[in-house]
């Protein structure tokens, strides 16, 4: 028999598995430790890719190396703060809250990156910064008014999205787990110049020979395999911080391996404050449309993303207040980030993944990742830590995070049931929306209204499903279906 202090613990390690409550610190941290690597690549590679553009003016970079360090320090912080308002949303009236209260991890958005690139070379920085401020106001209304557009995002269309994010997401953790983007496209060019005869620069014979390099691959291997074997033969925090352990396991054998380089760490300062405002924002009216519309994806992103979460959670879909306070927190957040230097907040994907993966679901677990992101941005030396792990290793532990998204996509297409009108809409959403969005060079012929929607993905998918569960209503016997399915699928669960 446990006595009631035995007891008392084991409850309070089973907080983890609940929404509220806060578990042992000694359990929460590294759980929310856990999301905090699987995301801090991630967040800073948007910044260090805007980093690099060249203006198409001055031929110049367009951000300063001193601009570069303030806004990596600064997407942190912004992270780690429009996590906590996701966490712990700030409430307005009895109906209106801006975040969801779910175990949200926000992160700088991807989505942005190639607008902000195009934008960045021809109107700079301060312009980008401009239109990420201004822009975010068209998905501020996607979320107050998300209750009437409710309806045209059923399980159906949700699913698909998920879907489509998760299939673009597999491809970016083998690439991480190969060496990264960089490594990526300097072999991409190196095979161009090789082709057409053309010297190959050292620099980029370099940064081409690490992609997919024995090194790689072995550190990658060894992050999975330990992921594996701690969910297969872990028990306890073993098993519920795999992620974690193959991690840290895969950041010593890096170091082992020579694969890390501390001079980052060594450079960083000690204490530094983020200074809003610091790189002042310039308002243009075309860099603004640019940046409203690709809002709209990420507010598609993000309700897709609470989706994931919910259903692989709390076995349901995200309530309306869920969903609209999700939204407008990840436009508000991209304001908050802006002011403060650096790029679009969102929702991230893999942080979903690990969620639906792991079960965690306790927001003071999350909220712990959330505060060392906020300390990091005062602390460049952690920052600077995290931000030298070798992108294989994280790559070897995001393979199967992501793939839980895409199956968190197909559960909730599997609750709306297989019907013959959703089984038509899904084939026409994935064999135009999918299939004619992923061809770019057909993309780039379409008329420019066209290639407005098919140009990302994750929107045509969206507007397909959309457009087709209008023209094909639910029958009554397609309802009843849904019930069904839904019914078995939660006699599923339980067994």
């Amino acid at each position: 028999m446990k006595t009631s202090v035995e007891k008392q613990a084991d409850d309070r390690r089973a907080l983890i598995y609940q929404l509220e409550g806060r578990p042992p610190l000694g359990i929460a941290f590294p759980l929310g430790l856990q999301h905090v690597l699987s995301m801090f690549i991630g967040n800073l590679a948007p910044v260090l890719v805007l980093a690099g553009i060249v203006s198409s003016v001055t031929g110049e970079a367009i951000v300063t190396p001193q601009q570069r360090m303030l806004m990596v320090q600064c997407c942190m912080f912004a992270s780690g703060m429009t996590t906590l308002v996701q966490l712990y949303p700030l409430k307005f009236g009895a109906t209106f809250q801006v975040g969801a209260g779910l175990p949200i991890v926000m992160g700088t958005a991807f989505a942005f990156v190639p607008t902000m690139r195009t934008l960045g070379a021809e109107f700079g920085i301060n312009a980008v910064l401009g239109a990420i401020i201004a822009g975010s106001v068209v998905e501020i209304i996607m979320g107050l008014f998300i209750k009437p557009l409710k309806k045209f995002f059923p399980p159906l269309v949700i699913g698909a999205v998920l879907i489509t994010i998760g299939l673009h997401l597999l491809p970016v953790g083998v690439q991480y787990l190969a060496g990264g983007a960089g490594a990526e496209a300097n072999a991409a060019l190196a095979g161009r110049l090789a082709a057409e005869g053309k010297e190959i620069p050292a620099s980029v014979a370099a940064m081409a020979a690490q992609y997919g390099s024995w090194q790689n691959l072995v550190i990658g291997g060894i992050v999975f395999i330990t992921i594996i074997l701690m969910q297969r033969f872990g028990r306890g925090m073993f098993k519920i911080s795999a992620i974690l352990i193959g991690i840290i396991v895969g950041y010593l054998v890096a170091i082992i391996l020579g694969q890390v380089n501390f001079q980052a760490v060594k450079d960083a300062g000690f204490i530094s404050v983020p200074i809003p405002f610091s790189i002042k924002p310039v308002f243009m009216l075309e860099p603004i449309i640019a940046m409203a519309a690709i809002y709209v994806v990420s507010g598609l992103e993000t309700m897709g993303n609470i989706n994931g979460i919910t259903v692989a959670a709390f076995d349901r879909e995200a309530t309306i207040r869920e969903t609209s306070g999700a939204v407008v927190a990840d436009a508000a957040g991209s304001l908050f980030a802006a002011a403060f230097n650096t790029l679009p907040n969102t929702a991230f994907g893999q942080n979903a993944g690990i969620v639906a993966m792991t079960k965690v679901v306790n927001k003071w677990c999350i909220a712990t990742g959330a505060l060392v992101l906020i300390l990091a941005g005062f602390i460049p030396k952690i920052g600077a830590v995290f931000s030298v792990m070798p992108s294989s290793v994280l790559g070897g532990a995001v393979v199967t995070v992501f793939a839980m998204i895409m199956l968190n996509g197909i559960k909730l297409i599997a609750k709306a049931g297989f019907s013959d009108r959703n089984l038509l809409i899904l084939a026409i959403t994935f064999g135009v929306g999918f299939a004619v969005g992923d061809t770019k060079l057909l993309v780039d012929r379409l008329p420019v209204f066209l290639q407005f929607i098919f140009k990302d993905t994750v929107v045509a998918v969206c507007v397909i499903s959309v457009l087709t569960n209008l023209l094909f209503p639910v029958s009554e016997s397609d309802k009843e279906r849904m019930k069904n399915a839904q019914k078995e699928a939660a006699v599923e669960d339980l067994g």
